[in-house]
């Protein structure tokens, strides 16, 4: 239910996410970024906006560490002062999407409990985003087990992860069942928040639908790619969509080959644009792909409806995008791979 009167300053949060859209890196930036060590690159995102954040970082980080900190740092700002301007209806809409950095940040403690991470390893990849403070993310990396980092998250969010789930985790120290928990959790947060029948809630609604859609599509495919299928496949599936139900899911899911779990996806309106990445050869490929074809779909949809609340989405995705994609070129340079392997990873 959302708490703000009033449908919100569109028009403004429109051209205020226009102009800082402007500012991005191009491509022909992340192509001279391939061409530069770690620390040119360092300077060279500072002079495009990161400067303040690897200024006051360089004191106590350096290298790859400094770079990690100060992209995270200065996303988190960015989305930040984007809800701080919004109000009105399209405040809740803007509080409820960045919620999503609640329950990522949440994945990045259980995995590094789980894996044994320092602290500092852990802290490094959290995104100050959410309606979590940092005081509450601090509690949660200093929670002595992952049960107790369960307990306080359910305690700040409400989110309820099954005693199943959690014994599974017991059993085999496999966090599948419980991240899985959480994701469903985030998307069903997000639906339930979006009560309103106006229309710009309403297409804030269809967008998250179509985002839950997209996300059962590229389940369907890593399973397929993993020789994943039946009832196991069956317990991913994301509640909620606009046009994929569970039945078809199921459908899809059980199909013999990635050929035939399309044939099963054809009713779907951008079937087509989905086909094209059946023959996606990796998973970490098909992550990446996917995320073009949501961050695609947003860019459509703000066309059309240019005073909702989709403009700033598309603006967040393509922030975090860029984000993505310093680090990768960053991190690419610093193992040695070479120009052509970094820029794969890259989808640009």
């Amino acid at each position: 239910m959302f708490k703000h009167s009033g449908t919100g300053n569109y028009a403004y949060m429109s051209a205020r996410v226009k102009a800082k859209q402007s500012k991005l890196l191009k491509e022909e930036d992340y192509n001279k970024m391939l061409m530069m060590s770690v620390p040119e690159i360092s300077h060279f995102i500072s002079e495009a906006g990161y400067s303040k954040e690897m200024n006051d970082l360089a004191v106590r980080h350096s290298g790859i560490e400094l770079l990690e900190y100060a992209t995270y740092m200065n996303m988190s700002k960015q989305f930040r002062s984007i809800l701080e301007s919004a109000n009105g209806e399209l405040k809740d809409m803007v509080a409820a999407y960045l919620t999503k950095w609640d329950f990522e940040n949440l994945k990045v403690v259980l995995r590094g409990k789980n894996y044994g991470l320092t602290l500092e390893n852990m802290r490094e990849d959290l995104v100050i985003a959410g309606s979590l403070k940092e005081d509450d993310l601090e509690k949660l990396l200093s929670a002595p087990s992952i049960e107790e980092a369960l307990a306080i998250f359910k305690s700040k969010t409400g989110l309820s992860v099954s005693d199943e789930a959690i014994r599974a985790y017991k059993e085999d120290k496999i966090l599948t069942k419980i991240e899985d928990e959480v994701t469903k959790g985030y998307y069903k947060n997000v639906l339930d928040s979006i009560s309103g029948k106006d229309r710009a809630t309403n297409i804030f609604r269809n967008y998250m639908k179509y985002v839950i859609d997209l996300k059962n599509v590229e389940t369907i495919m890593k399973l397929k790619m993993e020789n994943i299928g039946g009832e196991e496949a069956a317990d991913f599936f994301i509640p909620g969509g606009y046009q994929l139900n569970q039945k078809i899911y199921a459908q899809a899911a059980a199909a013999p080959t990635m050929e035939a779990a399309f044939n099963e996806l054809q009713s779907m309106k951008i079937y087509e644009e989905l086909k094209a990445l059946s023959q996606t050869p990796t998973i970490s490929l098909l992550v990446l792909s996917m995320e073009r074809v949501r961050l695609q779909m947003a860019i459509q949809v703000a066309h059309m409806y240019p005073l909702s609340v989709i403009p700033v989405v598309v603006y967040m995705i393509m922030k975090e995008d860029e984000v993505k994609k310093i680090r990768t070129v960053a991190h690419g340079v610093d193992s040695g791979l070479d120009r052509d392997s970094i820029k794969n990873l890259l989808v640009i």
